[in-house]
Order: structure tokens, then sequence, then C-alpha cells
């Protein structure tokens, strides 16, 4: 399996996502510039520019037609994919951490971190179909966790909101009112800050990777705890084969303990896990630095990861891969 190494960034990649069809891949990183590829082969296609900030998530229409970036510059913006032409931009007075299209496409749920004397949010804003009768009203703002949200998505028919971050509390909130429906038990929930949550292809269940060096499998509708993964490093990204049952978790240190270890070149590594029996089934080595971001194409044959060396790298699997035996 040899990766297709991407180079379009000049600075920690943050967020990587495919589009529904599984022929693009956009990747976010701190150089302001969300850039969109070619899944199969690696190519670049465009970069869509405009933010003054790092861009810290990306969610693309299920029509892959529209683009939607959260950036540190305290905007959202919605992009055309094809032109990179901005559509629109929403203002915000804090930084954008996450953003998720709804399905239907029809909403958005966006993340704003603490900031000043405001505290982080959530806000729903409603998309329009022409982009000129866009408008920069929220149908609801969610006010209430301490600390960062570093992740929301919809839950099942878009009825709920699940959020996770800094306080390491999952929450679940009805996305009509806004009233907090579930939380995380403290027992079986993570001890640290919550990093990334990833749905699975049904959406009937969800993975939160932590820096508590663990990632545990979630159901989206009771909440209930189902697995738990645990590794020697924080996890910083969490990706689902949409295919087979395999979980994939991403991390190393933080960028300030880079220095302190003995980790050689390209050590930072992938690992797969059995999404059933919980134990490790294999590695992919290769990033200089932690991995920040990870994705699986739709397909569930190749999957991509972004790491804090600046690079993207693409794997297709091998043949030999679809009937691993543990």
């Amino acid at each position: 399996m040899r990766p297709i190494l991407m180079k379009g960034h000049e600075r920690p990649l943050t967020f990587l996502k495919y589009n529904r069809d599984g022929d693009l891949l956009f990747s976010c990183a701190k150089d302001h510039t969300p850039t969109v590829w070619f899944a199969d082969n690696g190519e670049r296609l465009g970069t869509y520019r405009g933010h003054n900030g790092a861009v810290w998530t990306c969610d693309v229409s299920r029509d892959s037609m529209m683009l939607i970036t959260g950036s540190a510059d305290q905007t959202v913006k919605l992009w055309n994919v094809q032109t990179g032409a901005q559509f629109y931009t929403f203002s915000f007075g804090s930084p954008a951490r996450s953003v998720e299209f709804s399905v239907g496409d029809k909403l958005a749920v966006i993340t704003t971190d603490p900031f000043m004397d405001l505290t982080s949010a959530i806000h729903v804003k409603r998309i329009a179909r022409d982009p000129t009768e866009q408008s920069e009203e929220s149908v609801l703002v969610i006010k209430g966790p301490q600390g960062r949200i570093n992740r929301a998505v919809w839950g099942p028919l878009n009825r709920t909101i699940i959020s996770a971050g800094e306080d390491a509390v999952i929450r679940i909130w009805d996305s009509e009112t806004g009233k907090l429906l579930r939380e995380s038990d403290k027992e079986s929930g993570h001890k640290k800050t919550i990093t990334s949550l990833a749905k699975s292809a049904d959406g009937s269940h969800f993975l939160t990777g932590s820096l508590d060096k663990s990632a545990k499998l979630w159901d989206i509708r009771t909440l209930t705890l189902i697995k738990t993964y645990v590794t020697e490093r924080p996890v910083n990204a969490v990706a689902m084969s949409p295919l087979l049952d395999h979980v994939v978790l991403g991390g190393g240190q933080d960028a300030s303990a880079v220095t302190t270890t003995d980790h050689r070149a390209g050590k930072f590594e992938a690992k797969f896990f059995d999404k059933i029996l919980q134990e490790e089934i294999g590695g992919v080595k290769g990033h200089f630095g932690p991995i920040n971001a990870l994705a699986f194409n739709p397909d569930g044959k190749s999957f991509s990861s972004g790491g804090e060396d600046g690079y993207v790298r693409l794997h297709h699997f091998d043949p030999d891969y679809f009937n691993l035996k543990i």
C-alpha cells in the first residue's frame, strides 16, 4: 500500500472531508486556504481563497455543489465548489470550530469558541437553496457547556445535535428547542478533552477520540457506551470504515511536547482497530508529526490522513486488507 503524498498546505492540517460520491477530498489547514483534491490520484484541483485565519473545519453538500468552512478569522463561509467563488459569509464574534450540513443541506450547525467575554455556542443557520437569498440570522443558538466545543454534528433525522469538546462530556440537544436531552456518563465517559467525533455511515452510532488516549463508540440515540479502544498516545482524529468493522485512530502528542520524545522520522501512525473485538489490527506509519485529521472514502477502499507536517497522505488499500482475519 503505497501512499500518495499530497503537498499543498504549508501549515498543519486540521480537517479532511470526502464528498458523498468519494471522488473529491477537501482539506483544511492552518494556512487559511482550504483545498480540493481528486480522491483517486491525489491531484490538486483548486483552492478556496478568502479566509484570514486558520481554517478548522469544513463540510460539503450532498450534491457536491456547496462547501462550508469555519475559520479562526471568526467567519464561516459558503463556497461554490466548482468555481471557488464565495457565496456568503457568516460573521461571529469568535472563531468557528466546527461546521456540518444537516441531512438535506437545508441547515448547518456551527460551533464557536469562547473568546474574550463570549462563551462557546452552537448556532443553527438556515442554508438557502439560492445563495443570493442567504441570511445571517440563526434559527437557534445554544449556549451552555463550559470550554471549547470541538465538534457538533446532527443526530438522526436532524432532530438532535450531538456536541463534544473540552469538558469531555458528550451532550445531545433538541435541534428545535435547544433543550439538553442527554449527557454522557461521567464514569464511562472520556476523562480529558474530546478532540474528534465521527458518525457511522448509517448514522446509528458515532466514535469519539480524546486526549485521554482512548476512543469510544456510542449509540447516537441513547448515548449508551458500546466500545472503548485504548491506545498509548492522545487521539487527535478518528474515522470509521463504511465497509468493514474497522476504526482508525490518529494522534501523537501536543505540538509543545514533540521535541521531547524519541519518535523517529515517520513514526506517527494511524492505528486500525477491530470495531467489535476492540483489538489493534495494524497501523499505517508515515507522518513526521501528530496526525490531526482522518477520513475514510465513502466506498471504504481508501483513506486519507492529515498531519502536523502539512502533508495529506492518501492510502488505497491492498486487496489483502479486505480479507483480514484476526
